[in-house]
Protein backbone atom coordinates (compact mmCIF):
# COMPACT_ATOMS: atom_id res chain seq x y z
CA UNK A 1 0.00 0.00 0.00
CA UNK A 2 2.90 2.39 1.17
CA UNK A 3 4.33 1.53 -2.31
CA UNK A 4 1.16 2.58 -4.33
CA UNK A 5 0.79 5.67 -1.94
CA UNK A 6 4.13 7.04 -3.02
CA UNK A 7 3.67 5.64 -6.77
CA UNK A 8 0.53 8.37 -6.81
CA UNK A 9 2.27 10.96 -5.14
CA UNK A 10 5.06 10.86 -7.94
CA UNK A 11 2.53 10.88 -10.51
CA UNK A 12 0.87 13.91 -9.34
CA UNK A 13 4.21 15.79 -8.80
CA UNK A 14 5.03 14.87 -12.19
CA UNK A 15 1.83 16.65 -13.65
CA UNK A 16 3.46 19.91 -13.81
CA UNK A 17 6.12 18.97 -15.73
CA UNK A 18 6.01 20.19 -19.51
CA UNK A 19 6.30 17.56 -22.56
CA UNK A 20 9.03 17.72 -25.21
CA UNK A 21 8.72 20.65 -26.96
CA UNK A 22 6.73 22.66 -25.16
CA UNK A 23 7.58 25.95 -22.84
CA UNK A 24 5.91 28.40 -20.64
CA UNK A 25 5.69 31.77 -20.89
CA UNK A 26 3.57 34.56 -19.12
CA UNK A 27 1.75 37.54 -20.59
CA UNK A 28 1.89 40.97 -19.50
CA UNK A 29 -0.50 40.61 -16.86
CA UNK A 30 1.55 37.40 -15.62
CA UNK A 31 -1.24 35.51 -16.89
CA UNK A 32 0.64 32.22 -17.50
CA UNK A 33 0.47 30.46 -21.28
CA UNK A 34 1.56 27.29 -23.38
CA UNK A 35 3.98 27.58 -26.41
CA UNK A 36 4.33 23.89 -28.67
CA UNK A 37 7.48 24.68 -31.00
CA UNK A 38 6.57 21.24 -32.33
CA UNK A 39 3.06 22.40 -33.03
CA UNK A 40 4.00 25.77 -33.62
CA UNK A 41 1.08 27.20 -31.12
CA UNK A 42 0.55 28.53 -27.88
CA UNK A 43 -2.86 27.72 -25.37
CA UNK A 44 -3.93 28.80 -22.05
CA UNK A 45 -4.30 25.30 -20.75
CA UNK A 46 -1.47 23.45 -19.21
CA UNK A 47 -0.98 20.55 -21.89
CA UNK A 48 -1.08 17.82 -19.36
CA UNK A 49 -4.01 19.07 -16.38
CA UNK A 50 -5.84 20.99 -18.61
CA UNK A 51 -5.65 24.07 -15.83
CA UNK A 52 -5.43 27.77 -16.30
CA UNK A 53 -2.50 29.49 -13.82
CA UNK A 54 -0.91 33.20 -13.04
CA UNK A 55 1.65 34.35 -11.57
CA UNK A 56 1.21 35.37 -7.93
CA UNK A 57 2.57 39.07 -6.20
CA UNK A 58 4.60 41.78 -7.94
CA UNK A 59 7.76 41.49 -9.67
CA UNK A 60 10.94 41.05 -6.96
CA UNK A 61 12.62 44.52 -6.19
CA UNK A 62 14.99 45.20 -9.41
CA UNK A 63 13.17 43.78 -11.81
CA UNK A 64 11.12 45.58 -14.71
CA UNK A 65 9.06 43.77 -17.41
CA UNK A 66 9.16 44.64 -21.45
CA UNK A 67 8.12 43.75 -24.72
CA UNK A 68 10.53 42.70 -27.69
CA UNK A 69 9.77 43.36 -31.59
CA UNK A 70 7.87 40.18 -31.86
CA UNK A 71 5.17 41.06 -28.96
CA UNK A 72 6.85 38.56 -26.27
CA UNK A 73 7.37 39.65 -22.84
CA UNK A 74 10.73 39.68 -21.19
CA UNK A 75 12.47 40.37 -17.72
CA UNK A 76 15.03 42.88 -16.88
CA UNK A 77 17.09 42.24 -13.83
CA UNK A 78 18.87 45.68 -13.26
CA UNK A 79 20.83 44.28 -10.01
CA UNK A 80 22.28 41.48 -12.18
CA UNK A 81 22.34 43.35 -15.23
CA UNK A 82 20.35 40.33 -17.06
CA UNK A 83 17.43 39.83 -19.40
CA UNK A 84 15.00 36.89 -19.52
CA UNK A 85 12.07 35.59 -20.94
CA UNK A 86 11.17 33.40 -17.77
CA UNK A 87 9.00 35.60 -15.44
CA UNK A 88 10.45 35.30 -11.89
CA UNK A 89 7.15 35.21 -10.37
CA UNK A 90 6.34 31.85 -12.28
CA UNK A 91 7.82 29.91 -9.12
CA UNK A 92 4.73 31.22 -6.97
CA UNK A 93 2.21 30.46 -9.65
CA UNK A 94 -1.76 29.82 -8.28
CA UNK A 95 -4.48 27.94 -10.02
CA UNK A 96 -6.68 30.04 -11.77
CA UNK A 97 -10.50 28.53 -10.62
CA UNK A 98 -13.39 28.87 -11.78
CA UNK A 99 -15.95 30.48 -10.54
CA UNK A 100 -18.97 32.74 -11.02
CA UNK A 101 -18.74 35.62 -12.72
CA UNK A 102 -17.24 38.21 -10.59
CA UNK A 103 -19.70 41.14 -9.34
CA UNK A 104 -18.29 44.56 -9.94
CA UNK A 105 -19.49 48.04 -8.36
CA UNK A 106 -19.32 51.65 -9.10
CA UNK A 107 -15.88 51.42 -7.36
CA UNK A 108 -14.57 49.13 -9.73
CA UNK A 109 -12.15 50.67 -12.46
CA UNK A 110 -12.17 49.39 -16.20
CA UNK A 111 -8.67 48.20 -15.92
CA UNK A 112 -9.85 45.76 -12.85
CA UNK A 113 -12.39 43.87 -15.44
CA UNK A 114 -10.27 43.73 -17.54
CA UNK A 115 -7.25 42.02 -15.50
CA UNK A 116 -5.65 39.17 -16.98
CA UNK A 117 -7.08 39.58 -20.61
CA UNK A 118 -5.16 39.29 -23.73
CA UNK A 119 -7.31 41.84 -26.12
CA UNK A 120 -4.65 41.02 -28.81
CA UNK A 121 -7.06 39.09 -31.48
CA UNK A 122 -9.83 42.09 -30.80
CA UNK A 123 -10.07 45.63 -32.88
CA UNK A 124 -12.10 48.31 -31.11
CA UNK A 125 -13.40 51.79 -32.44
CA UNK A 126 -14.80 54.09 -29.82
CA UNK A 127 -16.35 57.59 -30.49
CA UNK A 128 -15.24 60.49 -28.50
CA UNK A 129 -12.00 59.13 -27.08
CA UNK A 130 -9.66 61.72 -27.09
CA UNK A 131 -11.01 62.80 -23.42
CA UNK A 132 -12.91 61.88 -20.27
CA UNK A 133 -14.51 58.36 -19.85
CA UNK A 134 -13.72 58.01 -23.57
CA UNK A 135 -10.10 58.03 -23.53
CA UNK A 136 -9.57 55.62 -20.30
CA UNK A 137 -11.84 53.41 -22.22
CA UNK A 138 -9.46 53.55 -24.76
CA UNK A 139 -6.39 53.46 -22.81
CA UNK A 140 -7.61 50.46 -21.11
CA UNK A 141 -8.63 48.82 -24.16
CA UNK A 142 -4.87 49.16 -25.73
CA UNK A 143 -3.20 48.83 -22.50
CA UNK A 144 -4.40 45.20 -22.83
CA UNK A 145 -2.87 44.48 -26.52
CA UNK A 146 -6.35 45.57 -28.45
CA UNK A 147 -5.99 47.38 -32.05
CA UNK A 148 -8.10 50.66 -30.66
CA UNK A 149 -9.00 53.30 -32.93
CA UNK A 150 -10.00 56.70 -31.60
CA UNK A 151 -13.04 58.41 -33.87
CA UNK A 152 -12.68 61.97 -33.19
CA UNK A 153 -14.10 65.10 -34.36
CA UNK A 154 -10.52 67.19 -33.40
CA UNK A 155 -7.73 64.91 -34.91
CA UNK A 156 -4.84 67.30 -33.01
CA UNK A 157 -6.43 66.39 -29.61
CA UNK A 158 -7.34 62.51 -30.83
CA UNK A 159 -3.28 62.29 -32.29
CA UNK A 160 -2.18 63.78 -28.30
CA UNK A 161 -4.67 60.95 -26.62
CA UNK A 162 -2.83 58.40 -28.90
CA UNK A 163 0.68 59.85 -27.51
CA UNK A 164 -0.45 59.92 -23.91
CA UNK A 165 -1.50 55.85 -24.38
CA UNK A 166 1.76 55.08 -26.73
CA UNK A 167 3.91 56.99 -24.28
CA UNK A 168 2.18 55.07 -21.13
CA UNK A 169 3.10 51.80 -23.24
CA UNK A 170 5.43 51.95 -26.44
CA UNK A 171 3.82 48.75 -27.66
CA UNK A 172 -0.29 49.48 -28.01
CA UNK A 173 -1.80 49.77 -30.79
CA UNK A 174 -3.87 52.80 -31.21
CA UNK A 175 -4.56 55.54 -33.78
CA UNK A 176 -6.96 58.41 -34.91
CA UNK A 177 -9.40 58.61 -37.20
CA UNK A 178 -11.35 61.63 -38.09
CA UNK A 179 -15.07 61.56 -37.49
CA UNK A 180 -17.43 64.45 -37.23
CA UNK A 181 -21.06 63.03 -35.69
CA UNK A 182 -22.38 66.32 -36.32
CA UNK A 183 -22.03 65.42 -40.28
CA UNK A 184 -23.71 63.06 -41.99
CA UNK A 185 -20.51 62.83 -44.65
CA UNK A 186 -17.56 62.59 -42.20
CA UNK A 187 -20.26 59.86 -40.64
CA UNK A 188 -19.46 57.93 -43.91
CA UNK A 189 -16.28 59.40 -44.52
CA UNK A 190 -15.00 57.79 -41.53
CA UNK A 191 -16.70 54.16 -42.34
CA UNK A 192 -15.16 53.96 -45.72
CA UNK A 193 -11.65 55.06 -44.24
CA UNK A 194 -11.81 52.44 -41.81
CA UNK A 195 -12.95 49.13 -43.83
CA UNK A 196 -10.30 50.43 -46.67
CA UNK A 197 -8.00 49.34 -43.77
CA UNK A 198 -9.42 45.50 -43.90
CA UNK A 199 -9.83 45.01 -40.11
CA UNK A 200 -11.85 43.64 -38.20
CA UNK A 201 -14.36 45.05 -35.76
CA UNK A 202 -15.15 43.39 -32.71
CA UNK A 203 -16.27 46.17 -30.37
CA UNK A 204 -18.06 49.29 -30.63
CA UNK A 205 -18.52 51.45 -28.17
CA UNK A 206 -20.59 54.93 -29.10
CA UNK A 207 -19.60 56.65 -26.38
CA UNK A 208 -19.31 60.65 -27.74
CA UNK A 209 -22.11 62.95 -27.02
CA UNK A 210 -22.70 66.50 -26.18
CA UNK A 211 -25.06 68.02 -23.27
CA UNK A 212 -26.48 71.17 -22.54
CA UNK A 213 -25.46 73.18 -25.89
CA UNK A 214 -27.08 75.97 -26.79
CA UNK A 215 -29.59 75.59 -29.92
CA UNK A 216 -27.40 74.52 -32.91
CA UNK A 217 -28.30 73.27 -36.32
CA UNK A 218 -25.84 70.74 -38.01
CA UNK A 219 -25.15 70.87 -41.90
CA UNK A 220 -27.70 68.53 -42.35
CA UNK A 221 -30.20 70.73 -41.00
CA UNK A 222 -31.05 68.62 -37.44
CA UNK A 223 -30.79 70.15 -33.81
CA UNK A 224 -26.70 69.02 -32.84
CA UNK A 225 -27.34 67.17 -29.52
CA UNK A 226 -29.91 65.07 -30.96
CA UNK A 227 -27.60 64.28 -34.29
CA UNK A 228 -24.74 64.29 -32.23
CA UNK A 229 -25.76 62.08 -29.38
CA UNK A 230 -27.85 59.82 -31.56
CA UNK A 231 -28.26 59.73 -35.33
CA UNK A 232 -24.28 60.21 -36.15
CA UNK A 233 -23.90 56.99 -33.79
CA UNK A 234 -27.18 55.55 -35.59
CA UNK A 235 -25.90 56.11 -39.31
CA UNK A 236 -22.41 55.04 -38.30
CA UNK A 237 -23.22 51.62 -37.10
CA UNK A 238 -25.36 51.44 -40.69
CA UNK A 239 -22.38 52.25 -42.10
CA UNK A 240 -20.12 49.79 -40.43
CA UNK A 241 -22.72 46.40 -40.21
CA UNK A 242 -21.46 44.13 -42.71
CA UNK A 243 -17.57 44.39 -40.69
CA UNK A 244 -19.61 44.00 -37.80
CA UNK A 245 -21.28 40.97 -39.04
CA UNK A 246 -18.05 39.71 -40.57
CA UNK A 247 -16.50 39.87 -37.48
CA UNK A 248 -18.82 37.85 -35.32
CA UNK A 249 -19.30 37.89 -32.32
CA UNK A 250 -19.55 41.37 -32.03
CA UNK A 251 -20.96 44.37 -29.26
CA UNK A 252 -21.98 47.78 -29.52
CA UNK A 253 -21.97 49.47 -26.49
CA UNK A 254 -24.15 52.61 -26.49
CA UNK A 255 -23.17 54.91 -23.64
CA UNK A 256 -26.73 56.83 -22.49
CA UNK A 257 -27.46 58.18 -18.95
CA UNK A 258 -29.72 57.95 -16.10
CA UNK A 259 -31.52 61.49 -17.84
CA UNK A 260 -33.23 59.22 -20.22
CA UNK A 261 -35.98 58.83 -17.25
CA UNK A 262 -36.98 62.33 -17.33
CA UNK A 263 -38.26 62.75 -20.64
CA UNK A 264 -40.38 60.83 -23.52
CA UNK A 265 -40.40 60.90 -27.11
CA UNK A 266 -43.69 60.47 -28.67
CA UNK A 267 -46.82 62.62 -29.08
CA UNK A 268 -50.35 62.53 -28.39
CA UNK A 269 -51.31 60.10 -31.18
CA UNK A 270 -48.07 57.69 -29.14
CA UNK A 271 -46.00 58.03 -32.34
CA UNK A 272 -42.06 59.38 -31.65
CA UNK A 273 -42.60 62.96 -33.20
CA UNK A 274 -39.34 64.49 -35.14
CA UNK A 275 -40.93 67.73 -33.40
CA UNK A 276 -39.72 66.94 -30.17
CA UNK A 277 -36.30 65.17 -30.76
CA UNK A 278 -35.02 68.21 -33.09
CA UNK A 279 -37.27 71.37 -32.20
CA UNK A 280 -37.23 74.96 -33.59
CA UNK A 281 -35.63 77.29 -31.01
CA UNK A 282 -38.23 78.48 -29.16
CA UNK A 283 -39.34 75.41 -27.86
CA UNK A 284 -35.39 74.17 -26.80
CA UNK A 285 -34.04 73.30 -23.83
CA UNK A 286 -30.52 71.90 -23.81
CA UNK A 287 -31.09 69.34 -20.93
CA UNK A 288 -34.56 68.14 -22.00
CA UNK A 289 -33.03 68.03 -25.49
CA UNK A 290 -29.70 66.02 -23.75
CA UNK A 291 -32.55 63.90 -22.13
CA UNK A 292 -34.44 62.81 -24.65
CA UNK A 293 -31.20 61.65 -26.94
CA UNK A 294 -30.38 59.48 -24.30
CA UNK A 295 -33.77 57.89 -23.75
CA UNK A 296 -33.00 57.34 -28.13
CA UNK A 297 -29.39 55.60 -27.04
CA UNK A 298 -31.34 53.23 -25.20
CA UNK A 299 -34.45 52.65 -27.49
CA UNK A 300 -31.81 52.55 -30.40
CA UNK A 301 -29.56 49.78 -28.73
CA UNK A 302 -32.85 47.35 -27.81
CA UNK A 303 -33.51 47.63 -31.69
CA UNK A 304 -30.38 47.07 -32.74
CA UNK A 305 -29.54 44.41 -30.78
CA UNK A 306 -33.10 42.79 -32.20
CA UNK A 307 -32.00 43.40 -35.64
CA UNK A 308 -28.56 41.98 -35.21
CA UNK A 309 -28.30 39.21 -32.86
CA UNK A 310 -29.22 36.86 -35.51
CA UNK A 311 -26.17 37.75 -37.18
CA UNK A 312 -23.81 37.47 -33.75
CA UNK A 313 -24.02 41.22 -33.37
CA UNK A 314 -24.93 41.67 -29.45
CA UNK A 315 -25.90 45.25 -28.17
CA UNK A 316 -26.35 46.76 -24.52
CA UNK A 317 -26.38 50.72 -23.25
CA UNK A 318 -25.03 51.53 -20.32
CA UNK A 319 -25.14 54.41 -17.51
CA UNK A 320 -21.50 55.71 -16.96
CA UNK A 321 -22.03 57.26 -13.38
CA UNK A 322 -23.89 60.80 -12.15
CA UNK A 323 -22.60 64.14 -12.68
CA UNK A 324 -18.81 62.92 -13.69
CA UNK A 325 -16.59 65.64 -14.12
CA UNK A 326 -15.80 65.30 -18.11
CA UNK A 327 -15.49 67.84 -21.12
CA UNK A 328 -19.35 67.51 -22.20
CA UNK A 329 -20.85 69.92 -19.48
CA UNK A 330 -18.14 72.77 -20.81
CA UNK A 331 -20.90 74.59 -23.23
CA UNK A 332 -22.50 76.19 -19.79
CA UNK A 333 -20.89 77.97 -16.91
CA UNK A 334 -23.66 76.93 -14.91
CA UNK A 335 -23.49 73.47 -15.17
CA UNK A 336 -19.71 73.17 -15.20
CA UNK A 337 -19.32 74.88 -11.85
CA UNK A 338 -22.39 72.07 -10.11
CA UNK A 339 -19.87 69.96 -11.77
CA UNK A 340 -16.94 70.88 -9.94
CA UNK A 341 -18.81 71.67 -6.69
CA UNK A 342 -20.10 67.74 -7.15
CA UNK A 343 -16.23 66.58 -8.41
CA UNK A 344 -15.17 65.45 -4.87
CA UNK A 345 -17.59 63.01 -4.44
CA UNK A 346 -18.12 61.43 -7.77
CA UNK A 347 -16.58 58.54 -9.94
CA UNK A 348 -13.33 58.74 -11.66
CA UNK A 349 -12.69 58.37 -15.20
CA UNK A 350 -11.75 55.00 -15.04
CA UNK A 351 -14.64 54.04 -12.87
CA UNK A 352 -16.49 55.82 -15.18
CA UNK A 353 -15.51 53.49 -18.19
CA UNK A 354 -16.16 50.32 -16.94
CA UNK A 355 -19.70 50.12 -17.74
CA UNK A 356 -18.54 50.43 -21.23
CA UNK A 357 -15.57 47.39 -21.13
CA UNK A 358 -17.77 45.62 -18.93
CA UNK A 359 -20.35 44.89 -21.38
CA UNK A 360 -17.90 45.07 -24.20
CA UNK A 361 -15.88 42.14 -22.96
CA UNK A 362 -17.24 39.95 -20.19
CA UNK A 363 -17.80 36.50 -21.00
CA UNK A 364 -20.90 35.73 -19.64
CA UNK A 365 -22.44 38.50 -21.69
CA UNK A 366 -21.42 36.41 -25.17
CA UNK A 367 -24.34 36.51 -27.48
CA UNK A 368 -26.76 38.88 -24.95
CA UNK A 369 -28.12 41.99 -25.43
CA UNK A 370 -30.94 44.55 -25.85
CA UNK A 371 -30.10 45.51 -21.52
CA UNK A 372 -29.53 48.54 -19.88
CA UNK A 373 -26.45 48.60 -17.20
CA UNK A 374 -25.83 50.91 -14.07
CA UNK A 375 -22.48 50.36 -12.35
CA UNK A 376 -22.07 47.23 -13.95
CA UNK A 377 -25.24 45.94 -12.85
CA UNK A 378 -27.80 45.29 -15.17
CA UNK A 379 -31.02 47.67 -14.22
CA UNK A 380 -34.50 48.33 -15.67
CA UNK A 381 -34.38 51.27 -17.44
CA UNK A 382 -37.58 53.57 -17.99
CA UNK A 383 -41.12 52.19 -19.08
CA UNK A 384 -40.64 54.35 -22.38
CA UNK A 385 -36.98 52.99 -22.70
CA UNK A 386 -39.22 49.57 -22.80
CA UNK A 387 -41.56 50.75 -25.46
CA UNK A 388 -40.86 48.26 -28.58
CA UNK A 389 -43.40 50.38 -30.22
CA UNK A 390 -40.66 53.46 -29.68
CA UNK A 391 -37.97 51.39 -30.67
CA UNK A 392 -39.35 50.63 -33.82
CA UNK A 393 -40.41 53.97 -34.61
CA UNK A 394 -37.31 55.58 -33.42
CA UNK A 395 -35.74 53.17 -36.16
CA UNK A 396 -38.08 54.11 -38.77
CA UNK A 397 -37.36 58.10 -38.27
CA UNK A 398 -34.01 57.80 -38.32
CA UNK A 399 -33.58 55.93 -41.36
CA UNK A 400 -36.08 58.52 -43.47
CA UNK A 401 -33.57 61.11 -42.06
CA UNK A 402 -30.39 59.52 -42.86
CA UNK A 403 -31.87 58.82 -46.54
CA UNK A 404 -32.97 62.49 -46.68
CA UNK A 405 -30.17 64.31 -45.11
CA UNK A 406 -27.29 61.92 -46.29
CA UNK A 407 -29.28 60.94 -50.15
CA UNK A 408 -31.18 57.84 -51.11
CA UNK A 409 -28.32 55.48 -51.18
CA UNK A 410 -27.12 56.27 -47.81
CA UNK A 411 -28.71 52.72 -46.37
Amino acid sequence: MAALKYAGLDDTDSEDELPPGWEERTTKDGWVYYANHDEMKTQWEHPKTGKKRRCAGDLPYGWEQETDDKGQVFYVDHINKRTTYFDPRQAFTVEDVQHKPKRYDANTPALEILQGRDLSDRVVVITGANSGIGFETARSFALHGAHVVLACRNKTRANEAVGLIQKEWHKSRVEAMNLDLASLSSVKEFAEAFKAKNLALHILVCNAAVCTQPWKLTEDGLESTFQICHLGHFYLVQCLQDVLRRSAPARVVVVSSESHRFTDLVDTCGKVDLALLSPAKKDYWSMLAYNRAKLCNILFSNELHRRLSPNGVSCNAVHPGNMMYTSIHRSWWLMTLLFNLVRPFTKSMQQGAAASVYCAVAPELEGLGGMYFNNCVRCPPSAEAQSEAAAAGLWELSERLVREKAGAGAL
